[in-house]
């Protein structure tokens, strides 16, 4: 048995500062054998930078999936086509930086193997996720059981759909890109772990992570404004799993909120 944290969109600093100062403890507390997060909104609420992948690296952060912003920081394209530890979304152009999936390592030398899709409901352009899954899959080897996918997606329903389609073929289908937590946590019949977003881990007295009041004027007047990152009621949210190594089916798993102690 394997036991994974899964953590939702990283955003800003706050959410960056919060894994830094936490995820350490959070491991040893949940005897934790590997940690994956979504990173794609650590700069500033967009992107990911070459600094702060090494620090949550540092931090405890085995592996990292992405989203639609994955290349907002020009800098993190080294670090996308060279580190086994992190993913582009997989039905992306052939051709653009990044790997579709890598295998890890956990404490417990498992092989897990990550890959990200990014959904086509309200979001860019893309190729379809379903026949990119098929792909990847069969990319993997087939002594790699443990299987988790980031499903990057706007609609609960293709969301959905996709743990659906998967069900029995991959360990976990995890939400991210909305930054709100679902209470639909669950394991499907053929023993695939779901949950249609894992929440961000950053800053929820917010609007998704950015400064209530900008997001309020730009609503009422369509003035635009820049959003700056929110930093109050800090939280790393994601979901807590065990899953079999022998079937690589997941057997348990737990919505995660991990609340930051506010400076005095």
């Amino acid at each position: 048995m394997i036991r994974i944290l899964v953590l939702g969109d990283i955003v800003g600093k706050p959410g960056v500062a919060a894994v830094k100062s936490d995820l350490k403890s959070i491991r040893a507390q949940h005897n934790l054998d590997l940690v994956i997060a979504n990173a794609e909104n650590a700069a500033d609420g967009s992107g990911l930078t070459i600094r702060q992948y090494d620090a949550l690296l540092k931090a405890g952060v085995d592996a990292f999936t992405m989203g639609d912003h994955v290349y907002r920081k020009r800098e993190i394209y080294t670090r996308l086509d060279t580190s086994d530890r992190i993913v582009k979304p997989g039905n992306f152009p052939e051709g653009s930086p990044g790997k579709t999936s890598v295998v890890v390592t956990a404490r417990d030398g498992t092989q897990v193997a990550i890959f990200s899709l990014l959904g086509r409901v309200y979001t860019r352009p893309v190729d379809c996720p379903f026949v990119a899954a098929e792909r990847i899959l069969a990319e993997i080897p087939d002594d790699v059981k443990v299987r988790i996918l980031d499903m990057h997606a706007e609609a609960t329903s293709e969301k959905q759909l996709m743990g659906r389609f998967l069900d029995g073929r991959v360990s976990a289908v995890l939400g991210t890109h909305t930054h709100v937590p679902t209470a639909d946590t669950t394991i499907f019949p053929g023993g695939t772990g779901f949950q249609c977003d894992l929440g961000m881990s950053g800053p929820y007295e917010s609007i998704i992570g950015r400064n209530i009041e900008r997001v309020l004027k730009t609503a009422i007047s369509f003035e635009p404004v820049h959003y700056h990152v929110a930093t109050d009621d800090v939280r790393l949210c994601g979901v807590l799993m065990e899953v079999d190594t022998e079937t690589g089916k997941c057997v348990h798993i737990e919505r995660f909120e991990h609340r930051i102690a506010a400076e005095s």
